[in-house]
């Protein structure tokens, strides 16, 4: 099993209160804990901005950069990202790294929303909502993109916005049923991001309550799947609650940490 290159990111990334930097220190501490290794904190915090997706982006910047820079560095040491995110909207910063160094690599994306809208559709406002088809090369975020269409897996999400369900149909990426995660992925390695907001509203505090999603309990038993192939790195994003929400998620994810 390769070391975990245990990191919380901790910079502007379209938040709209403070409450996703508390919930990734927690998750980053809960971690640590029980991989018994070190955190490296990435960013610094700022004032919730709460404004469209181009402003947020540049306030961003620099944050991102920095996490990219990280992602590299853990990389290139032979070691596998467990990342704690404040907000979906880093992963920006963090898939070009991983499809750079892992093409092979199916990217796993639990989310209640797609987050593969465009800039310029009506649809379109928060960061977030833009974040996965960023890494999927459909508009230029600045930060590199490189995840094919055919690595690319959806599941969980529910919200989906028109303009999102167009881009599904014509095959950006491809949106499976929990039951089907096992056949979709067909044993290659796997990056899974994990959004809280694809779990049960009443599972753990997180900003969008979208019913209908997963328990923890079954989030657990898909993650247990996965951990039968080779897991390439986790991040996990949209956090809002303290460390007992960071030690139930971590009992459901557990599988994924300690992989082989």
């Amino acid at each position: 099993m390769s070391a975990p290159g245990l990191t919380v990111f901790q910079g502007l990334a379209g938040d709209r209160n403070v409450n996703g930097w508390e919930g990734a220190a927690a998750l980053g501490a809960e971690f640590a804990r029980r991989l018994a290794t070190d955190v490296v904190t990435v960013g610094t915090r700022g004032t919730p901005i709460g404004a469209d997706w181009r402003t947020e982006l540049d306030a961003a910047g620099e944050g991102f950069r920095s996490l990219a820079e990280r992602y590299v560095e853990v990389f290139e040491g032979g070691r596998r990202p467990i990342t704690a995110l404040n907000r979906c909207a880093a992963a920006i910063a963090t898939l070009p790294i991983v499809a750079r160094y892992r093409p092979d690599a199916v990217v796993v994306w639990f989310d209640g929303h797609a987050d593969i809208n465009l800039p310029g559709n009506p649809e379109t406002f928060y960061l977030g909502g833009v974040a996965f088809s960023a890494g999927l090369g459909l508009w230029d975020s600045g930060f590199g993109a490189g995840v094919a269409a055919d690595r690319a897996i959806l599941v969980g999400a529910r919200d989906i916005d028109p303009p999102e369900r167009e881009l599904i149909a014509a095959g950006a990426v491809r949106l499976v049923a929990p039951d089907d995660l096992e056949a979709a992925i067909a044993g290659r390695p796997v990056y899974v991001h994990i959004d809280c907001d694809v779990l049960e509203p009443d599972q753990v505090a997180t900003e969008y309550r979208v019913p209908g999603g997963l328990t923890l309990d079954r989030l657990s038993e898909l993650c247990g799947m996965l951990a039968r192939t080779e897991i390439v790195g986790v991040e996990i994003s949209e956090l809002e609650g303290g460390p007992s929400d960071a030690r139930a998620l971590a009992d459901a994810i557990v599988p994924l940490l300690v992989a082989d």
